[in-house]
This record gives C-alpha cells, sequence and structure tokens, in this order.
C-alpha cells in the first residue's frame, strides 16, 4: 500500500540546508477512510528516527509502521513495516518493506553500496511466494520510499513557486520509476492534535502507463523541520487521509505551529 510515503520527495540537485530532524524523533498519525460517503476510523501511523550504526558506521534508523483499525480490517486488513537505513547525509544504505494487505503478504529489500557510482540489489518475495532478485548501477543517487522522505525534509523550498516540479529516482524490489513532486502553494492546515499549522502544500505522483497518477498530496510545515501535517492517499480500493496526531523529539522550533 502507497500510504504514507510516500510521502515526501525531492531531488539531491537542490540546494541543502540545516539538518530538519534529529535522532528520538517520532511522529504519529490519525488514518481515516472514506467508505460510501463517510469518513471511518482507518487506524495508526507511526514513525521513529534513531541514531545507529548500519556495518561499523554511523547511521540513521527510520522505521514507519502503519496498522488498520479493527472496524476496517473486516474490510481490508493492513498491517505495513517499512524501515531504513541512511548515512548522516541521508544517502540510502539499506531499506526493507513488509507488507501485509488484505489476503496479500510481499516483501521488498534494497541493499545499496557506493563504489564508482551507485550499485543496488533488489529483492522481492512477491504476493505468490515467487523470490525474486536483480542488481543495477547508476550514475546518480536512487532512493526508496523511506531515505527520500529524510533527504526531502532537509532542503531550501525557499523561492518555489505554485507548479514547480522536480522528478526524481524511486526504488523498489521490482525496479526504479522516475516519480514527481509538484508545489501547489502554502495552507493552512489543521492537525489532529487541535492546532493549526501554515504548511506547503505538495503532490507526489508516479508513472502509471502513458498518463501520470496523484498518489497523495501531502502538507508540511513551512519551517525548518518540514513535518508532514496531511496526507491525503488515492488507494487502489479508495481515498484515505492521515492527520498528525503527535510529535516529539523535534530537532528546531516548530515556528509554523498557529
Amino acid at each position: 500500500m502507497r500510504i504514507t510515503l510516500t510521502l515526501l520527495l525531492l531531488l539531491t540537485t537542490l540546494l541543502g540546508r540545516a539538518q530538519a530532524f534529529q535522532g528520538g524523533e517520532t511522529l504519529e498519525y490519525k488514518m481515516y477512510f472514506n467508505w460510501q460517503f463517510i469518513w471511518l476510523n482507518a487506524g495508526t501511523a507511526t514513525m521513529t528516527i534513531h541514531e545507529r550504526e548500519y556495518q561499523g558506521r554511523k547511521a540513521f534508523r527510520c522505521a514507519l509502521t502503519t496498522r488498520s483499525s479493527q472496524k476496517i480490517d473486516r474490510y481490508f486488513r493492513m498491517r505495513d513495516t517499512l524501515l531504513c537505513y541512511t548515512t548522516p547525509e541521508c544517502l540510502p544504505l539499506y531499506y526493507r518493506k513488509g507488507a501485509s494487505e488484505g489476503k496479500r503478504y510481499y516483501v521488498d529489500e534494497l541493499l545499496y553500496s557506493y563504489d564508482n557510482g551507485v550499485h543496488v540489489t533488489m529483492r522481492e518475495l512477491t504476493s505468490h511466494g515467487e523470490r525474486l532478485q536483480q542488481q543495477h548501477s547508476f550514475k546518480k543517487p536512487v532512493y526508496d520510499m523511506l531515505s527520500i522522505f529524510l533527504k526531502a525534509r532537509s532542503y531550501n523550498t525557499e523561492g518555489w513557486t505554485k507548479g514547480y516540479t522536480i522528478v526524481f529516482p524511486i526504488a523498489d524490489g521490482s525496479g526504479v520509476k522516475n516519480s514527481k513532486l509538484k508545489y501547489y502553494g502554502k495552507k493552512t492546515i489543521k492537525a489532529e492534535d487541535g492546532r493549526k499549522y501554515r504548511c506547503l502544500q505538495l503532490a507526489y505522483i508516479e508513472p502509471e502507463g502513458k498518463k501520470e497518477k496523484e498518489i497523495v498530496r501531502f502538507f508540511v510545515t513551512d519551517d525548518k523541520n518540514h513535518i508532514p501535517i496531511r496526507l491525503d492517499m488515492n488507494l487502489n480500493f479508495g481515498t484515505a487521509k492521515a492527520f498528525l496526531k503527535s510529535m516529539k523529539g523535534i530537532r528546531n522550533p516548530v515556528t509554523a505551529r498557529m
């Protein structure tokens, strides 16, 4: 399921800014699903960031878990866990997504190495039980759905105008595709914590055949943190929204809070 993720994405060609997060950060979300014109409590999502080591080097460990509510479980059970390790500069080192969605279970796994370019080993356990593996090499950095989220939060968005679009490569267990991030201006958003925030409004767009599909419209704080406050998701089985419920361990003052 592309529920969070998708969240959040920029290219390395942008000018960097001070880091927007730190180890110990936790973001919690409440999700809602549209069912026959009624918004139902769909479940929860939690993202954590910690400072760890990966193969003897300093790294960030980011984990995202989503869990559908008991009411939604009767129609579509979801238990997704995404995990990644990155360098302190947010270059990806490892990624894994284990997804239990309805009657399907599948796993995507990526292992990155850097020697004369970027080398990615892609492993996939399909919902039919097949184990597949392929290897690819690239001249420029390639990201997954979690590492690009960390990278994106540290970039400077000053000077962006409505319609500004960025193309970036995203990998999963089956290959790489060029996705897009499109900026739609600023908007005030009320979170699940009852507070209002000044936000940047962006859309994550993926290719779908000869056309494109907006996967998620998301709203991040217009400050140094770029915290996702709300996500509007277009899923295969309907639409859903996620609202920030709580945050802790935030690196910078939340100046976008009203």
